[in-house]
């Protein structure tokens, strides 16, 4: 069987070839056998939202939170997710929450 790793590699590699869809339904496949693993929940975050699946993006984003709650980046993604998905007050919280954890 395949490591994690080597799955998100694989579904990169769709990203980079242009075939975002696929990307996204390959790594899905991985955070269903790998829940904590919070970088295909990130990346699934980003390509979600490239996607305009807003609420796909959200979940994703909130996961990545939940597993990473005291990385500023992590609430500066959620952030980004939830205003393109026009969550706006939402997204106000998450990029105070990521302005308090950087000192600011």
């Amino acid at each position: 069987m395949e490591s994690r790793e080597d799955r998100y590699a694989a579904a990169e590699a769709l990203k980079d070839s242009g075939k975002l869809d696929e990307a996204v339904t390959a790594l899905e496949e991985v955070v269903v056998d790998h829940p904590d693993f919070s970088l295909a929940h990130s990346a699934l975050a980003a390509w979600c939202t490239r996607l305009e699946r807003h609420e796909d993006a959200v979940r994703h984003a909130r996961r990545v939170v939940e597993l990473e709650p005291n990385d500023p980046f992590s609430y500066t993604a959620l952030s980004v997710a939830c205003m393109r998905g026009g969550r706006i007050a939402e997204a106000e919280d998450a990029l105070a929450r990521s302005r308090t954890l950087q000192g600011g």
